[in-house]
Parts: C-alpha cells; structure tokens; sequence
C-alpha cells in the first residue's frame, strides 16, 4: 500500500490554530497522523513547520495546506506559508461547510472542522490560492472603504429625510447630520483621489483600466472595484466561473411537471453586483450597442425590466474580463457583428440543407432564447 500525499488542515480562529495533518493512499483510506494547535501570531508560525516535518514520515510526498477565508484571520497564515512556497488552497466557508456535512458528522468543533479540511484536501483537486499583488491589495481596502461611507453617507440621508416628515423635528440631530454628511462627502472625494492616484502610479494597471472604461457605463470607481474584488481576473478559467464567483448564475427549480422560478443565485460576490448596478442602466442609457440590445432582447421576452437590467450586468462583467484577459481595445460593433454574422452563417447553411424545423420554435426564437442571458 503505498501513501499519495499528505495535507494538513487548519481551522482559523482569532487567538489559534487548529492542526491537523492526514494522509491517502493509494487505496482511498485517509488516516490522520498527527493534530495539534498553535496560536495565530506570526510568531508562532514558525512551530508549524518543524511538527509537520516530524509527523511526515514519508519523504518527496505532495504536502498542501488547506484553510478556510475567515475573515482576515487567515491572512497572516497563508503568506506566511505562501512566502515560504509551500501549496496553499484557501475555501469559502460555505463550501467547507456542505463537504463536512455531507461526512455525516453530528458534532462539530475546531479538531473535527480542521480533520474535515485536511481530508477535504486529500480528496478533491484544489485551486492552489495566489496572493494578491500590492497595488490590488491596496486597491481593495480604498475601494472596500469607498462603500462603507457611501452607506453611511444614504443611512444618515434616510434618517435626516424621516426626521424632516416626522411629525415633531429636532434642531440638535438635523444640524449632526448635516456635518455628518459634509464629512462623508468629504471622505469620498478623498478616498476617490486615492484609487485614481495608485492607478496612475502603476502604469500596466492605468492602460487595463483605460481599456475598460471605454465601455460606456464603466467609470473609474467601477473598474476599480471589478479589478480589486476579482484579484486583476486572476484564477478564473472561463467565463463561467466568473459568472458563478459573482453570484449571476442561473438556478433552475424543476422537478416533474412542476417547474418553479428560475433566478440568478447571488451566491458569490456582493460587491460586483453592488458596483454594476448603475452601471448597466447607463449603459442601456447612452447607448452601449451591445448592451441596449441585450436589454430590448430581454425585455421584450420577460416584459420585466429588472431583469434584462441584471442580464446588462452580466454583459459588462464578461465584456471587462474579456478586454483584460486579452488586452485589447474595445469595439462597441464587434460582439454585434459576430452575432449577425453567425446568424448569416446558419440561415445560409440552412437554406443549402433544406432543412425544415420539425418543433413550434424557429431560429429566431431560438437565438432569442441563447442570446437573452448575454
């Protein structure tokens, strides 16, 4: 029997943590060879390293390390371990929740939650995790930080809008609020100064967002968000997977004869469905070709608004991340063209073939239907 590779599972938490190392042969079995617990300081990180050497008695095996994203508890340990090139793999919680669930485990603590990881890792190829670059980093607390106040900045408006209709005011909490809402403007215009100064240091950063804010609808603050929440588009595959990282995948709820709404997920990340909101009605607004198609495409299919609207969304997102991946200029014509010409292409085809459609749908309905999600 021989061993395949060994992981070591850690379950974070704010003051420790919980080890546990495991290894898979080639049978399937995993046996857990060791678990301890070391406190979350960095200076502590380097007592990982010799008790995983001691508990590896196998040389030249695979070993990684597999942790969940708990917050910023994670961070310390994983550049620590990424700096010293060791393989990391970093979960969603929810992920590592539904695999530990589906172990059939009644009790949960730290030593069960770190056991489930590192088995976890033993079982499935993991996406070795790939730190952000500085400028990124940095562009994600501005951008993180830009939001904050921006809902602080609407709930102070809200509240100042209910006390001006309430039916007794106060001088005191009115004249707070005005200051209030004069420092969070303030803080905005600031913090919008500090996004627009780190990408025009970082001149390979400055032409990517040059690139996309050619598409009307993306500003600066969008692109920067887009940029900061997706690490520059790194580790994503396809456009599928980026779709899903975002939450704008499609759920269907279908069983027999009973077919139930279909909707997006919203399983991923909020902030770049927050930050593509306004975008997309600009879009349709001023006239981005192959999003206002879209938008009239979809509309006229599901008479709703809003959800040709997240449908402008989805377009943008993939119209940014296929600018950035390939790093080219934007043509508002060309996505239109493809299209026309695909059409073209398949009514010519089918009029060689004398091909007659044998269901109730016709070509243009069909493409309709593909073409209504972007």
């Amino acid at each position: 029997m021989q061993l395949l590779r060994y992981c070591v599972g850690l379950d974070i938490s704010k003051d420790s943590l919980q080890v546990c190392l495991s290894v898979i042969d080639t049978n399937g079995r995993v046996v857990v060879k060791g678990s301890t617990k070391v406190a979350n300081k960095p200076a502590a990180f380097a007592q990982l390293e010799p008790w995983v050497s001691k508990h590896c008695k196998t040389d030249n095996l695979p070993l990684r390390y597999i942790m969940e994203s708990t917050g910023v508890y994670h961070e310390a340990i994983a550049w620590y371990l990424y700096q010293k090139d060791q393989a990391v793999c970093i979960l969603l919680p929810n992920k590592a929740k539904h695999y530990l669930k589906s172990l059939g485990y009644k009790s949960k603590n730290d030593k069960i939650d770190a056991q489930g990881l590192a088995r976890m890792g033993l079982e499935q190829q993991l996406t070795l995790w790939k730190p952000l670059s500085k400028n990124i980093y940095s562009l994600r607390l501005l951008t993180r930080q830009h939001q904050r106040f921006q809902e602080w900045k609407t709930q102070c408006r809200n509240q100042q809008h209910a006390l001006d209709y309430s039916a007794i005011g106060d001088d005191f909490i009115t004249k707070q609020n005005a200051k209030l809402l004069a420092v969070y403007d303030q803080q905005l215009e600031a913090l919008e100064k500090a996004i627009q100064k780190l990408i025009e240091e970082d001149t390979v950063l400055k032409a990517q967002v040059e690139r996309l804010t050619a598409i009307k609808g993306l500003a600066m603050l969008s692109v920067a968000v887009l940029i900061a929440e997706t690490n520059g588009f790194e580790g994503f595959a396809n456009q599928r997977q980026l779709v899903s990282y975002a939450g704008y995948d499609v759920i269907e709820n279908q069983s027999g004869n009973r077919s139930g709404k279909t909707r997006i997920s919203k399983k991923g990340n909020s902030r770049i469905r927050r930050i593509l909101h306004l975008p997309a009605f600009n879009a349709v607004r001023f006239g981005e070709p192959s999003c206002q198609a879209l938008y009239e495409r979809v509309y006229q299919k599901t008479n709703t608004k809003m959800k040709a609207y997240v449908a402008v969304q989805k377009k943008l997102l993939l119209l940014a991340y296929g600018l950035w991946r390939h790093q080219t200029m934007y043509d508002p014509m060309h996505s239109i063209q493809a299209k026309r010409e695909t059409l073209s292409t398949s009514k010519s085809d089918q009029n060689d073939k004398k091909i007659v459609p044998t269901s109730g749908t016709t070509q243009d309905q069909s493409t309709v239907a593909e073409l209504s999600f972007g």
